[in-house]
């Protein structure tokens, strides 16, 4: 009996200095990018060097979900199943067809997030070269919003470590790039939302001055209800220096939020149970500034599903985080969200056609 309960102790002194080993990694290994960091854009000298005024343009934003979302799968952090999309060559496959669609938009600009290059739950598969390879004419910005610690949960399958980012791309030549480092939760918190940043890409137009491109990706599991606020303050004080100046700016992305406020209304399935998708806070938008929610009241699609559970349209909570921001001198001719039922990530493409004023 002494030698068993001297073994079993063993045991538990194994198990704790493991675990306290990985969470003083996880510490360690974590790190955020300076705020204020410039890129570098490729492909810079493209074509058409200047944005044009008074003629009509179209900009595309789709986070991907890193190429794992067939129908079949849910994910782990939504209170799905799974943290890894199914396999190598599935990932592959899905990255070819949200390429293809890209492509098929025939959008002048891009904004697209959730983009992996280098990351266990995609078998570290570049997709960011995989995106950006047929639109080798246009500019193009890629910036990292996460490079996580290998994270051991679920343990039958970790997530382990990604690096993903956001990927922006042009038409028009983007002469300067700026990664913005957005506020996020201290603590244990900071380990499940990741690293979140929006980036300010300028593009000058051709009446002298520049149509401000942002690409952002807010965040969604803060425990802490004052960060979302923060984001979007910091994010509009960057819109509106930029106004002032007489320059254009659009901002597409992931909000994370209800852009349509009752959209359990709307889709028909209640959103209850899902304490992230609050209603954004249209009241604490500033003067000159419009947020589009992209919309159809004849034939309403949602940009965005809960995944956790398998797509069906009958029982996902459906409805739209996903739109732009526009400041005043820029003209929303329309927007809407496209259709394609989820088949490559929990999100829809939206997009957006207008005119600078």
């Amino acid at each position: 009996m002494k030698k068993a309960l001297k073994v079993f102790a063993l045991v538990i002194c194994a198990i704790i200095i493991i675990i306290l080993a990985y969470v003083a990694y996880v510490f360690i290994d974590y790190y955020r990018l300076d705020d204020n960091l410039e890129l570098t854009p490729q492909n810079a000298s493209a074509t058409v060097k200047e944005a044009p005024t008074g003629e009509e343009l179209s900009i595309t934003s789709w986070n991907i979900g890193f190429g794992a979302y067939t129908d079949e799968f849910s994910f782990f952090m939504d209170g799905g199943k799974y943290s890894r999309g199914f396999s190598e060559e599935i990932v592959s496959d899905t990255m070819d067809k949200i390429t293809s669609d890209l492509k098929s938009f025939n959008s002048d600009f891009y904004l697209v997030q959730e983009v992996d290059v280098n990351a266990d739950r995609s078998y570290h598969i570049n997709e960011y070269n995989i995106i950006t390879n047929p639109f080798d004419k246009m500019s193009v910005v890629y910036a990292q919003n996460y490079d996580s610690p290998f994270l051991f949960y679920p343990i039958l399958e970790p997530h382990g470590k990604s690096e993903a980012g956001l990927v922006t791309m042009s038409n028009y030549t983007i002469s300067s790039s700026l990664r913005r480092s957005l506020p996020i939760q201290d603590g244990f918190a900071k380990f499940l939302d990741l690293d979140r940043c929006y980036v300010i890409n300028r593009i000058p137009t051709d009446n002298g001055k520049e149509l401000v491109l942002i690409n952002f990706h807010l965040s969604a599991y803060t425990t802490d209800p004052t960060i979302a606020d923060n984001q979007m303050s910091m994010l509009y004080e960057d819109i509106l220096k930029e106004y002032e100046k007489g320059n254009y700016v659009i901002c597409g992305g992931d909000f994370n939020k209800d852009l349509l406020g009752t959209s359990s209304q709307i889709f028909g399935i209640s959103g209850d149970d899902y304490s992230w998708a609050k209603p954004f806070a249209y009241d604490k938008v500033p003067d000159g500034i419009t947020v589009i929610a992209p919309y159809s009241e004849s034939e309403p699609i949602p940009s965005c599903r809960n995944a956790d559970r398998p797509w069906n349209s009958e029982t996902n909570f459906q409805l739209t985080v996903d739109g732009f921001i526009i400041s005043d001198n820029v003209k929303c001719i329309k927007s809407n969200v496209r259709d394609l039922q989820f088949q490559c990530s929990d999100h829809n493409p939206v997009y957006m056609n207008f005119v600078l004023k």
